[in-house]
């Protein structure tokens, strides 16, 4: 096994080991009432220039962040009532000099533990800061419907 095969097979071991724990330390949140939000809010961060972006996506829009292609799949909110947990399913893809997109990330963000599944770029941070119902950012003009991959989290 190659380093890189052998890296790749340990993020998603350790990926997949957090997961399960994450399920079995909080078992409210697999049972707990989920809100379908659509619209992810994330920070950006330059780490050549210092630069600090807000912005807003909708679900299944992709937007450019430097080199970064960001496309948020599902953004889920617990009610009020609840501890706030809030995650989104996000694709990120990596555009090289050429144009060609290189998918370097493809997983669950959650905004309490952003480091808990981080996106490894040496120039661009991004993590999740909220799900939200609206934004002053106008919508895509076509909507589309999420892929079926992508399950809720709720009692199935």
């Amino acid at each position: 096994m190659t380093l890189g095969l052998l890296n790749n097979f340990m993020k998603k071991f350790i990926y997949k080991i957090t997961v399960f724990l994450l399920m079995f330390l909080t078992p409210n949140l697999a049972f707990a009432e989920v809100i379908s939000n659509p619209v992810a809010a994330f920070a950006g961060l330059d780490k050549i220039t210092g630069r600090l972006i807000k912005f807003d996506v909708y679900m299944n829009e992709t937007v450019q962040f430097g080199a970064l292609r960001l496309t948020p799949r599902a953004c889920y909110t617990e009610p009020a009532t609840k501890r706030q947990r809030i995650i989104v399913f996000l694709e990120v893809d990596q555009i090289n000099l050429e144009g060609n997109a290189t998918q370097i990330f493809s997983g669950w963000m959650f905004a309490d533990s952003p480091s808990l599944n981080a996106i490894d770029h040496a120039i661009y941070d991004v993590w999740l800061e909220n799900c939200k119902q609206s934004s002053d950012t106008v919508p895509p003009p076509n909507k589309v419907t999420p892929p079926s991959d992508v399950a809720p989290l709720e009692n199935q």
